[in-house]
């Protein structure tokens, strides 16, 4: 779960239980170095030992977790510092002189180079991921798009960051993206990555990626610039600011050849859209498109499981609301959907949260619908239930010769599971 919300930039602050600290070091009962195991996958942690530094050290973790790039933190306790007793004060601020998370805008000079090559694409495209979600910055990207005619991808994470329906709107592109996505990441002039790894599952080969492309990356993570593809123009800033400042200086254009040759391209795709319509099987398209029907057309929150049924879900179910898919990014985290979707749920207590999971997943975690049923949350829950974990079956079937071992699932009854918990 740490290694999950490290890599999807996720602020969450772990609170954890470590033996009394006259143990620590002597294998008592339950001892662990959550520690040590956890350093590499958080962004800071803490072994608290004496209850006067726990206001300090609470108030640290909060604000480390959810300033600057996003990510876990850890606080370990030991047992005799909960049950200790003091008398604290939860300070107003924190003294971190080694951190320093002020947000701003990239420096003029790579905003200004930035803005020179947008302004002499002629085939330029966006790539839009989680970075606009975590900056808030969805109307700037909108408005930059909107401004100079630019198609928009986006990643997985970035689903949402971009309205699906919008007529620049080219969808998700990588392994399990969009032909026409693909295509227009292949053939551009000049790519704009915001908020986006470009990792391995969007860019494939790294050494053929988007060859004809001239790429501007803006992140506010330095490391991440440059570290799997060549860069052309690096733009190190926060997403909202950075673009604030870029949009200024790029001129309206128009585009009308490149738009035109996407469309083409997803005219010779949209026949896949056929799977979406009803026939005699029982498909998932089918399931996911009529989701999205049943929900007012997408006014929901859906939470996905990993695997096949999480691309299905990122094809065939449009996304137009703000950050209305959660799932396992980074990591591919199967048993996500369930336990995740308590939290959406608790957040958003008057939202329509969907689980969106696959039989596989959903038995992992599913002993958390006691807490569903206790909590009495009103999630909803679609179950794929094909009998395999499906995307490993499709590697089997692709790169294995069909040896499928270890993917076929003896499932239980799923309405029966439901019904044993009053749900």
């Amino acid at each position: 779960g740490l290694a999950t919300a490290n890599m999807d930039s996720a602020p969450v602050v772990a609170i954890t239980g470590q033996v009394p600290t006259s143990l620590l070091g002597r294998d008592g009962f339950q001892e662990a170095d959550v520690q040590g195991v956890s350093l590499p996958v958080t962004k800071h942690n803490y072994l608290v030992t004496d209850v006067e530094e726990l206001p300090d050290v609470l108030k640290e973790a909060f604000y480390i977790a959810r300033t600057g790039r996003p990510g876990p933190v850890l606080v370990d306790l030991c047992k005799d510092v909960q049950q200790a007793s003091a008398d604290l004060v939860y300070p107003e601020s924190v003294n971190l002189p080694g951190y320093n998370p002020t947000l701003t805008a990239a420096d003029t000079d790579s905003i200004t180079r930035a803005a020179r090559l947008i302004n002499e694409a002629k085939q330029p495209l966006i790539v839009a991921g989680n970075g606009v979600t975590i900056a808030r910055a969805e109307a700037e990207l909108r408005q930059l798009a909107e401004k100079a005619n630019i198609p928009v991808a986006t990643s997985l994470l970035g689903i949402g960051t971009f309205p699906e329906t919008h007529p620049l709107s080219v969808g998700m592109g990588g392994m399990h993206g969009e032909d026409f996505t693909n295509y227009a990441l292949q053939e551009c002039d000049v790519m704009v990555a915001i908020g986006a790894r470009l990792d391995d599952r969007l860019t494939g080969a790294f050494s053929t990626f988007a060859p004809k492309a001239k790429i501007i990356h803006i992140d506010l993570d330095p490391s991440e610039v440059g570290k799997n593809l060549t860069i052309d123009t690096p733009v190190v800033g926060d997403a909202l600011l950075t673009l604030r400042a870029l949009i200024p200086l790029i001129e309206p254009k128009e585009h009308p050849a490149w738009l035109g040759q996407i469309a083409e391209w997803k005219a010779d795709t949209d026949q896949r859209d056929v799977l979406a319509q009803e026939i005699d099987d029982l498909i998932p398209p089918f399931i996911l498109r009529q989701l999205w029907h049943l929900t007012n057309e997408g006014d929901c929150t859906v939470v996905s499981d990993v695997g096949q049924h999480q691309m299905w879900e990122a094809q065939y179910f449009p996304h137009v609301k703000h950050r209305s898919l959660i799932t396992s990014g980074g990591l591919g985290t199967m048993g996500f959907a369930l336990p995740a979707a308590i939290g959406v749920q608790t957040g958003r207590p008057d939202e329509e949260v969907w689980v969106v999971a696959g039989d596989g997943g959903f038995q992992m975690t599913m002993a958390e619908l006691s807490t569903v049923a206790a909590e009495e949350l009103p999630l909803k829950i679609a179950i794929i239930n094909n009998g395999y974990l499906g995307m490993v079956r499709q590697w089997q079937d692709v790169f294995y010769d069909k040896r499928y071992a270890g993917t076929p699932l003896h499932n239980p009854d799923f309405s029966k599971i439901a019904e044993a918990y009053a749900i």
